[in-house]
């Protein structure tokens, strides 16, 4: 007699695992989302619907460190030196790479570009599951891009897509998108978060295997983040999200875990009609700013992975007719726009709770590093003031709850980026003063926030 299939009930929310159906996920307090997953062991699995090296197929063996290579695996270029930067230096063979974005970001043709580059030299393999082939064909003549060398495949079961590649062997393949792709022994429908996890994992399995590049896309949700379980960003070697508003010509591409190069690398482009263009200089276009001096402006060197960005930030201070006065910060953390004030107040003495504050930083960048702190306390008293800032100075420093300037990572190469940019002047923390003396830069170093305000007395 058979024996009946094993089962679990998984919760399409967060991923959470139950012995038997309930009306309500106990872990995330949804309501009608645990569906029934059969559970099928890879030895029931048809021979010709697998690959070998699938999971209780392979022979593991226990090594010691001594005994493991410690070859490099060489890295081959994606043809954009942006993403190549992103990704730590190129793409590794055998890494599972994840890409998100808001819909019409620009990831499919980006990686369209991509993909067309690489077909020229190597046998790269292009899965749609969301479009047609027609679809990318007509895109791909609309940019302009060779269409010979691709190949090209329409198919969402996960399964068949590996037995054809192993057909085809590719050496780079995409996944447009990973959240329509499906397993047959997933009972669940495609984008669900079991079949997003068991596709991504088994996916992540084959590049491993096969030493193949396998870049999956990726959707996100509404507040930023990619869609689907948690552990789909656990399994795969990189995860990168492409950024930028429908309206913004440009797009910033940046990192947020990668096993090969470093986190929250930074890489820009432009969307024009031939496609996305990778932006050399990125701090230039961040700094268009007028010939006509403004108050509530400020300039500010971030490090944006493994180089600095110069980043305009603006601020607006203006009387509130409202109770409560509003702070609204665009790029930048409330929190943090909170605390500054309140150190503005205790250790500048410059009081704005009856003002509103407005603060934006200039073409989309979201700031996560405290070395803006300083910046942006000048572009406030800048506008609370209407004074506004010398054109060729250059800000950057952390600000304490003491009032107290601290020091930031990289202090000497930010000096040097704001000088090839043209900047003459700098206010900088006391411990980031440069060794020796850079040419064309004068630079002022101060302790504390008072340092600063007595500074721009003198400008």
């Amino acid at each position: 007699m058979a024996k009946a299939p094993k089962t679990a009930y998984v919760c399409n929310d967060c991923g959470a695992e139950f012995a038997r159906w309930q009306g309500q996920c106990s872990a995330c307090k949804s309501w009608n989302t645990i569906s029934e997953v059969r559970l099928v062991s890879a030895k029931s699995v048809p021979k010709g619907d697998r690959f070998s090296g699938y999971a209780g197929e392979t022979q593991a063996k226990i090594q010691t460190l001594a005994d493991i290579s410690l070859q490099q695996t060489p890295r081959f270029s994606s043809g954009f030196h942006e993403l190549d930067r992103v990704l730590g230096g190129g793409i590794v063979p055998g890494s599972a790479i994840l890409i998100g974005g808001h819909p019409g970001a620009g990831k499919s043709t980006l990686l369209l570009q991509v993909m067309c580059g690489l077909a020229q030299n190597m046998t790269a393999l292009y899965v749609t599951g969301e479009e047609s082939l027609q679809q990318v064909a007509m895109r791909a003549n609309r940019l302009g891009l060779p269409p010979d060398r691709l190949q090209m495949l329409s198919e969402t079961s996960v399964e068949q897509i590996c037995n054809l590649a192993d057909q085809l062997k590719p050496q780079i393949i995409v996944i447009d998108s990973i959240q329509v792709m499906h397993l047959a022994d997933i009972q669940s429908s495609p984008g669900s978060v079991a079949q997003v996890r068991e596709c991504a994992s088994f996916l992540t399995r084959y590049a491993k295997t096969r030493q193949v590049a396998i870049i999956m896309v990726g959707h996100v949700t509404k507040d930023g983040t990619l869609a689907g379980p948690k552990v789909l960003e656990h399994c795969i070697d990189c995860s990168i999200l492409l950024e930028g508003e429908s309206d913004n010509r440009y797009r910033t591409l940046r990192s947020h875990k990668n096993r090969f190069g470093a986190v929250n690398e930074l890489g820009v482009f432009a969307m024009t009609e031939q496609g996305l263009k990778e932006v050399k200089n990125p701090s230039a276009i961040f700094l268009s700013r007028g010939d006509e001096l403004t108050s509530g402006s400020s300039v500010m060197v971030l490090w944006e992975g493994t180089r600095p960005l110069l980043v305009e930030i603006q601020a607006l201070v203006d009387h509130s007719m409202l109770a409560n006065p509003r702070r609204v910060a665009v790029g930048l953390e409330q929190n943090r726009l909170a605390l500054l004030l309140a150190v503005l107040h205790r250790h500048g003495g410059l009081q704005m709770s009856d003002q509103d504050v407005f603060v934006n930083v200039v073409g989309g960048v979201k700031v996560t590093e405290t070395s803006a702190d300083l910046a942006l306390l000048l572009a406030l008293i800048s506008s609370f003031r209407n004074r506004p800032l010398p054109q060729d100075l250059v800000v950057f420093g952390e600000v304490g709850l003491a009032g107290e300037i601290r020091p930031v990572p990289s202090g000497q190469e930010r000096i040097y980026e704001a000088t090839k940019h043209g900047f003459k002047r700098a206010i900088v923390p006391f411990a980031n003063k440069p060794k020796s003396a850079v040419q064309n830069m004068q630079v002022f170093t101060v302790k504390k926030l008072a340092d600063a305000l007595a500074i721009l007395d003198n400008f």
